[in-house]
């Protein structure tokens, strides 16, 4: 009788071969965790401005995150160290050309 149940029962005969599933990488910041990365993520840096105006940057930065505040401050000012989200300081040399790439903070 047992070997009835055998013969008529093949699955228990043959081992059951799984396919490896493939293990991804975890995500090594919060914005990875969320689905963002750097590219696909807001605004953060304006590199293309260096060399504009204070008035050209200024309006090509509130083009890209509206609502947030540019400061326009010469390159040798100095300025408060605290991060603020809604704000862009542009550095400007003396004839008011950008100086290097403005940022949010």
């Amino acid at each position: 009788m047992a070997e009835e149940n055998q013969s008529t029962n093949p699955s228990q005969e043959q081992p059951v071969e799984s396919t490896p599933t493939p293990t991804l990488p975890l995500p090594r910041t919060y914005g990875e965790l969320l689905g963002r990365n750097q590219n696909t993520g807001p605004k953060r840096e304006w590199p293309e401005v260096v060399g504009l105006t204070a008035e050209e940057a200024e309006k090509k930065i509130k083009e890209d995150k509206p609502g947030v505040h540019v400061h326009v401050v010469q390159s040798n000012c100095f300025v408060t160290m605290d991060f603020r989200q809604d704000r862009v300081r542009v550095f400007v040399d003396d004839s008011r050309k950008v100086e290097r790439p403005p940022r949010i903070g």
